[in-house]
């Protein structure tokens, strides 16, 4: 082979780890860790870091606070799959700037380089494992990422830091950039961390508590569950129940979406409407912080209801509006009622 032709990276048996929890739960020094332990198994690893490949979107909001980010927020992660896939896909080109433009180039490169070790190392069939490192909060984010190994026949399995909120929250704080607390605060809520017995798929997934340094020992049980993984790739399932549950999952975070959307008007008209009625600034800021107690409480069993019990097919229209509405005109009957009273 001439000197200057490119080392392919098809056909060599590869993993998808996706690394999910709370930011500042230890992700990326678990990553760190295991691209030091992995040339010993005679693997090559890359770093995913998501914040890194889309920093100037996260650094705004984490997906949280910009109303209209939500499209935005999926289209950006499905651009850092679609880079992943156009290295395994692309045997004679190795892709060292990313297709999509919503992709930093300059994060994309260093994590492709990493899988091309230098000739006098590589050899054919050397694995190759990818280190998603993203908080992966919702199982369909990380489903996204099992229908890709599942597509390209890859190894797939997840690692969950399970880290208390308080020990995040000052690990936080002594970064150079820290997450605003209200961010971590949120994510926490909406949290859903690896559950095999719901989802069979997320089979492959282990939990390491993190709120310590992570030990060799659970080292260990990381390398063991990636060498599962890359000996067990994934097949395309033959039936549509993986696809179902897709659609079960997308439907899910359409609804919560538009209930949330429906639920940040509503607010605003109650605050609207307290402020005409003269409320005094103390009983807002009280109905304020209801109003969003209510909400989250709400968004949260909604995303529970839709995804244990509601059945739906992918082309039916999705309309919440007026189950919000229902609910918060009787949270708002109950917060007027207690200004009534303190009057």
């Amino acid at each position: 082979m001439d000197e200057a032709a490119p080392r392919r990276v098809r056909g060599s048996p590869a993993c998808l780890c996706v690394l999910c929890g709370l930011p500042a739960a230890g992700k990326s020094t678990l990553t760190r860790r295991i691209v030091g332990t992995a040339p010993e198994r005679g693997w090559r690893a890359a770093v995913v870091s998501y914040d890194e490949l889309i920093p100037v979107f996260i650094s705004n909001d984490y997906g949280f606070s910009l109303k209209t980010s939500h499209t935005n927020w999926k289209s950006y992660r499905q651009a850092v799959l679609q880079c992943i896939e156009q290295v395994l896909e692309q045997p004679e080109v190795v892709v060292e700037l990313p297709s999509n433009p919503l992709i930093n180039g300059a994060a994309w490169q260093p994590c492709v380089q990493a899988l091309l070790q230098p000739k006098e190392f590589h050899t054919d069939g050397m694995p190759l494992l990818f280190l998603l490192d993203d908080n992966f909060y919702y199982p369909s984010m990380r489903y996204e990422v099992y229908q890709l190994a599942r597509k390209l026949s890859l190894g797939f399995c997840q690692v969950y830091l399970q880290c208390d909120l308080e020990t995040c929250i000052r690990r936080n704080q002594s970064r150079p950039k820290p997450i605003p607390v209200k961010v971590i605060m949120e994510m926490e809520k909406r949290l859903e961390f690896p559950n095999p017995q719901k989802n069979p798929w997320e089979s492959q997934s282990i939990s390491l508590n993190s709120t310590n340094d992570v030990s060799n020992s659970d080292i260990q049980r990381v390398m063991e569950l990636l060498s599962v993984a890359l000996n067990n790739p994934l097949s395309p399932a033959e039936d549509n129940s993986e696809q179902k549950e897709a659609d079960r999952l997308k439907c899910a975070t359409s609804a919560v979406h538009q209930a949330d959307q429906a639920c940040r008007r509503l607010i605003s008209e109650a605050m609207k409407a307290a402020r005409e009625n003269q409320v005094p600034s103390k009983h807002m800021r009280v109905l304020a912080a209801r109003l969003n107690e209510c909400k989250a409480t709400f968004l949260h069993d909604l995303r529970k209801r839709f995804l244990q019990e509601v059945r739906f097919l992918q082309e039916e229209n999705i309309s919440v509006e007026q189950v919000v509405k229902n609910i918060f005109d009787v949270n708002h009957v109950e917060v007027i009622s207690y200004f009534g009273n303190t009057h």
